[in-house]
């Protein structure tokens, strides 16, 4: 499945703040600087989606705030169910 994701760098704690203009807000600590923003962002929602960290890619925007992301190996349902908790 893809998702759509506007991502909030250098934020106080890692969170996933809910539905933002068609897209599912996410706020990570790392700053966004040599990719580590990303690179936070498929961590923390492979913890939170309780897959494997290679279950989660970035497919465009990995320069930008708005992002699609695949997501491999889990439903849709239980992605919907994990980040509007």
């Amino acid at each position: 499945m893809s998702l759509n994701v506007r991502l909030v760098p250098r934020s106080s704690k890692n969170e996933v703040v809910g539905p933002y203009n068609g897209t599912i807000k996410i706020k990570v600590q790392s700053p966004p600087v040599e990719g580590a923003a990303n690179a936070a962002l498929t961590t923390f929602l492979a913890k939170l989606l309780k897959c494997p960290k290679p279950s989660v890619t970035i497919l465009s925007g990995h320069k930008s705030k708005e992002k699609r992301l695949k997501i491999v190996g889990i439903s849709v349902e239980e992605v919907e169910a994990a980040l509007l908790k």
